[in-house]
């Protein structure tokens, strides 16, 4: 099921009894992250601000913030059972590369057509997030939150940042923070490694403007492709239509030729001027931390169009957990399928919360010789953002990796210091602190599985304990008998 736009994904929350309107007056600075935060470390619902200090517009916050929310999201049971569609998807695909026939792949793939076609954008003449279009309007008419003490300044949490290749004329949606400096100047917060950023690069050698317009609230689905880790070069809108099931709609922007989500409930248009920066941070982050104070560019607001009664939205990041965690946590089942394409020996894969995105994966594999586990640290390094992985623990197929209580007592007393301990020196994410240099440092892999002699191990590997099965049958038929 596809939504139409971010207020009927709220309604779809609303009857599902996972939302929550908050009536009483709240004020964005502090406040609302007190209550929100609260709110998702019990795992509870999204909340729906209706009346919030110096603004007429209500504030949603944490729509996305558990797993049965990611879920709907994506109009779909369970995030395993998405990810099982995409499994299917390229399963269904690689048979056909393998064994063409005319006559048999034509007739599977009509059923297939529509799923197909959502990939492609649907472009909308009249679109909702320019029903209203305000030159004077700025920042200041937004319930834009200061999320914790030590914060630089305001900071919109989840805005879609829409740019353009002026080389190749490819299209990117990124999230990247912005901090309010005043009413019609932001921080543009894109790492060295974002299309973003490398887009800003080409414009500041052309010596040219580069206009961005940036889009605030949309159907979840485009909300949470901005975030994916997708291959360069791959426009968000399309992974967005895929997970909907239905064509993304976009439209052109009103002040330059930059697509824009149409169902959005605000569309900031405005410009980065290369040869402009300024400070911005520091920043309550993902990490739990405050991330440093930086150099960045900045982005001038021109114009907001939006919806006639738009919602505007927002999330706080910090210690695990947050609603940014269960975004994380949809990634990681979503493109389990595509690299079990890629290294068909890896079974599973869980990135604990505690992680926060990118400094623990937890991978079980199949294991059939030796050094298997090291190929597998490898090859996930190089798998574009896992490249920012800390910590990889290779555990044996067997081992639930989600099962963090198993994951643990299997590296605590399967692994030797000298032999199963792995240095990887390579990138790292722009918001880790412990590196002594920014962006660059040394990532960890951990081989937990079984050792034999073709690794050095010459003596007996121990089994672990294990009770019978007819005793176990025999106590799962009795359990009541026993009055425990």
């Amino acid at each position: 099921m596809a939504y139409k736009d971010l207020q009927d994904y709220m309604a779809a929350l609303e009857k599902a009894g996972e939302l929550k309107r908050i009536r009483p007056e709240v004020d964005p600075e502090l406040e609302i992250t007190e209550i929100a935060d609260r709110v998702m470390r019990e795992t509870g619902p999204a909340l729906l601000f209706e009346n919030v200090k110096g603004s007429d517009y209500p504030l949603l916050i944490n729509a996305m913030g558990s797993e049965k929310r990611m879920a709907m999201a994506f109009g779909a049971e369970s995030l395993d059972a998405k990810a099982k569609e995409i499994e299917d998807l390229i399963a269904w695909a690689w048979t056909q590369l393998k064994d063409f026939s005319l006559l048999r792949t034509v007739p599977e793939a009509l059923p297939k057509l529509p799923l197909a076609m959502s990939f492609f954008p649907k472009k909308v003449s009249h679109p909702k997030c320019q029903e209203v279009i305000d030159n004077e309007a700025g920042f200041d008419s937004l319930p834009v939150l200061k999320c914790w003490p030590e914060d630089g300044g305001r900071f919109l949490t989840l805005p879609l940042v829409c740019t353009k290749d002026p080389e190749t004329g490819i299209q990117n949606v990124g999230m990247y923070r912005m901090q309010v400096y005043d009413n019609k100047t932001a921080g543009m917060h894109w790492h060295l490694h974002k299309d973003g950023a490398h887009f800003f690069q080409k414009y500041k050698a052309l010596g040219k403007r580069m206009p961005v317009a940036v889009a605030l609230g949309c159907d979840p689905a485009v909300t949470y492709a901005s975030t994916a880790p997708l291959p360069e070069g791959i426009w968000e809108m399309l992974f967005a239509g895929f997970l909907r099931g239905k064509s993304a709609e976009n439209c052109k922007a009103t002040l330059s030729d930059l697509d824009v989500p149409a169902d959005a409930e605000f569309v900031l248009e405005g410009y980065v001027d290369p040869d402009e920066i300024r400070r911005e941070g520091p920043f309550g982050d993902h990490t739990g931390f405050y991330s440093l104070e930086d150099d960045y560019p900045v982005f001038h607001l021109e114009r907001i169009t939006r919806r006639k009664q738009p919602v505007y939205p927002a999330t706080i990041v910090g210690i695990p957990p947050k609603e940014d965690c269960w975004m994380a946590k949809a990634t990681e089942r979503l493109f389990v399928p595509l690299l079990k394409q890629i290294c068909p020996e890896i079974v599973d894969l869980s990135m604990p919360l505690e992680g926060v995105f990118h400094n623990c994966a937890i991978v079980s594999i199949r294991k059939r010789f030796p050094g298997q586990a090291r190929k597998v640290m490898n090859f996930l390094w190089g798998m574009g953002q896992m490249m920012y992985t800390k910590l990889i623990i290779i555990v044996d197929e067997e081992v639930d990796p989600k099962n963090v209580s198993e994951v643990a007592w299997r590296a605590f007393n399967n692994t030797d210091g000298r032999r199963d301990i792995v240095f990887s020196d390579g990138p790292l994410d722009a918001l880790d602190h412990s590196s002594p240099l920014p962006r660059y440092g040394t990532r960890i892999g951990l081989d937990a599985t079984r050792k034999g002699p073709d690794e050095g191990h010459t003596r007996p590997w121990p089994s672990p304990l294990k009770m019978d099965d007819a005793i176990v049958d025999l106590v799962n038929r009795r359990w009541k008998e026993y009055g425990l």
